[in-house]
């Protein structure tokens, strides 16, 4: 005569398998890492079989997060959202600059006489546009779609968000640094445009696919184009190509050629810092050559 098993046990002797989360829910499936029962609601698709909620969690956990091939962190949406962010401020910006009775554009040019008074402006310069000149912005904004999201994936968007905007940096230093304090057009004119930090993503450009193995004659050509036109056209800040062709350049060169360690990211940082340094000692040496009173 046969006897019914007892609540939460087999027939054959041993405990019913329950969910260690669930205790309530019998789970016949094991989790293939831990081998411990989960629930339908515990369990987790894997490359063989299944697994508990909790050891998928423990893998994210202690697995890497992927890297680009030069250090940077792998967005997770594939978008290039810094390039289209910077064109979207540079584009509301500019609505800014053209509205009636605006100050937007006296406000934030970058002008050598009120370089070290207002030190914003060595960068705020850069989100401006000619107000009268509409293909100002769109030749800046072209360049900047075109070049961006290929150097934003491949350096990663915080490495790529500070290439340009050192590279806007160097094109104002430079601008203040060849700046003529006794000529009044050249010390008190002011210079607007991402046109610096543009270049700099061109030069960047060239030596990123170097490092790769990969061609960059045609961006030569197209970065000597735009320095001729820069001395044929008028009104064009020929000094901030310059110095953002420069500073992209150096800090680009950080950046790819950094030994690939554990401690590259260090490496790259350190470098940059350098390149802000030698920014910053420019500036001074400009401030320490100047007549005094020259600046505001």
């Amino acid at each position: 005569m046969s006897t019914p098993a007892e609540p939460g046990a087999l027939p054959g002797g041993g405990a019913v398998p329950v969910c260690p989360r669930h205790p309530d829910r019998e789970s016949y499936v094991r989790c293939q890492r831990c081998e411990r029962p989960t629930c339908p609601e515990c369990q987790r698709p894997a490359a063989v079989g299944i697994q508990c909620v909790d050891c998928v969690r423990e893998q994210a956990r202690d697995s890497r997060a992927p890297r680009t091939v030069f250090g940077g962190g792998v967005a997770r949406h594939g978008a290039p959202r810094v390039t289209q962010s910077l064109i979207a401020i540079c584009g509301v910006v500019y609505i800014l600059q053209i509205l009636p009775n605006s100050s937007v554009t006296s406000n934030f040019l970058f002008a050598p006489v009120v370089a070290l008074d207002q030190p914003y402006r060595f960068i705020s310069s850069a989100f401006l546009h000619s107000p009268g000149l509409p293909l100002h912005i769109l030749f800046n904004m072209y360049a900047l779609w075109l070049t961006g999201p290929y150097l934003e994936e491949l350096l990663g968007r915080v490495r790529f968000l500070a290439l340009y905007l050192i590279s806007a940096l160097g094109g104002s230093v430079f601008f203040l640094l060849l700046a003529d304090p006794f000529k009044a057009q050249q010390w008190s004119g002011g210079a607007v445009g991402a046109s610096g930090a543009v270049f700099g993503l061109f030069a960047a450009l060239v030596v990123v696919n170097r490092r790769l193995g990969r061609e960059f004659r045609p961006i030569i050509t197209l970065i000597v184009l735009n320095a001729v036109l820069g001395f044929v056209i008028p009104n064009v800040a020929w000094q901030a190509h310059l110095g953002g062709l420069l500073t992209g350049a150096a800090v680009a060169a950080v950046m790819v050629y950094a030994p690939r360690t554990q401690y590259r990211g260090l490496i790259q940082a350190g470098g940059v810092l350098a390149v802000i340094g030698m920014l910053a000692i420019v500036v001074a040496y400009k401030a320490a050559t100047v007549p005094p009173g020259a600046f505001l």
